[in-house]
């Protein structure tokens, strides 16, 4: 299996440092797990203050915490937890398919740590471009579920409902503008994360470069600053989606998004969305690498049992 060697001389098995793409797919997805249904409630507040039908319940200051008192009110605390299954269908094979991809990007363009600003953002905004196109359509059905606009009972009926009703335009509406947030969130993510690692990696810090304490920090700070560049993004791609047949098209729905609400418009949401995307991250990458970690030591520890067992039998 790939990341391990044989010393010809001494014969101990010797751990590389680069990941399989199935190690990375099984880590990302196995973080992505974790996070997605600890914060879920912070992405369906954001979906409903994001919505139009909801929009006589903001307040410039207590906008959020009113609509979790809202939910709460309505549906019970459980309601929160709506769209939970779309979510996790659409994150675990959504961030395997982001690291696995990251990895096999700079395993085939031949990048090695640490990577430069620019090797990062282009690494960031492919790897997730690739990803968040492939599953579009589960995109589409987490957003409505979370929204009160629609009520499907599960993810096959919504499928089916918005192919029959809509078509595939139905399916990957929305798509530009998810790019549009996804694609430039994860690079400048990456960048910020992997320089902040760099930068800390050159401190006299007690503490190591790879511990997880390090990795959830960095995270924080990159995922803060990301979130708010591509929050008009975010608002637009919510818009398309939950009122195809109103915000047609992403310049339509640009227009339409000022000439109602003005450039605060674009912001809707922004705090339990930057709250969500910069904690579900951060913890994602920290998860992941340590995941990572722990699956390099146990399949070392399996090879090296393999072959002790097989030296015996000689």
């Amino acid at each position: 299996m790939q990341g391990y060697s044989i010393d010809p001389e001494s014969g101990n098995t010797k751990i590389k440092e680069d990941y399989p793409v199935l190690k990375s797919f099984l880590a990302g997805s196995l973080s992505g797990t974790f996070s997605t249904i600890l914060f879920q409630p912070l992405d369906l507040v954001k979906t409903r203050l994001q919505s139009k039908v909801n929009l006589h319940l903001d307040a410039p200051r207590n906008g959020t915490l009113r609509m979790v008192i809202h939910i709460i009110k309505n549906e019970n605390v459980f309601g929160l937890w709506r769209g939970m299954t779309p979510s996790i269908t659409r994150v675990v094979p959504g961030v395997g398919l982001y690291f696995s991809s990251l990895h096999w990007l700079k395993h085939t363009l031949h990048l090695k740590d640490p990577l430069t600003p620019t090797e990062a953002l282009l690494l960031g905004i492919t790897a997730r471009s690739m990803s968040g196109a492939l599953l579009i359509p589960i995109t589409v059905v987490k957003t409505r579920f979370e929204s009160d606009v629609y009520r499907y009972n599960s993810i096959g009926q919504a499928l089916k409902l918005i192919y029959k009703q809509e078509g595939i335009r139905g399916l990957s509406s929305g798509l530009v503008p998810t790019l549009l947030r996804d694609a430039p969130y994860s690079g400048l993510y990456l960048t910020f994360y992997t320089q902040l690692k760099n930068i800390i990696s050159k401190t006299d810090m007690p503490c190591s470069i790879s511990s997880a304490p390090i990795h959830f920090s960095c995270g924080i700070l990159a995922g803060i600053f990301a979130s708010i560049v591509t929050q008009p993004a975010d608002v637009i791609k919510t818009k398309i989606q939950l009122y195809p047949n109103e915000f047609k098209g992403v310049r339509n729905a640009v227009f339409r998004v000022y000439k109602k609400y003005g450039m605060l418009g674009y912001f809707k949401g922004i705090v339990p969305r930057m709250l969500r995307r910069t904690l579900v991250t951060a913890m994602a990458w920290t998860i992941y690498e340590e995941v990572a970690k722990f699956l390099n030591l146990l399949i070392f520890f399996i090879i090296k049992t393999i072959l002790k067992q097989i030296t015996r039998m000689k």
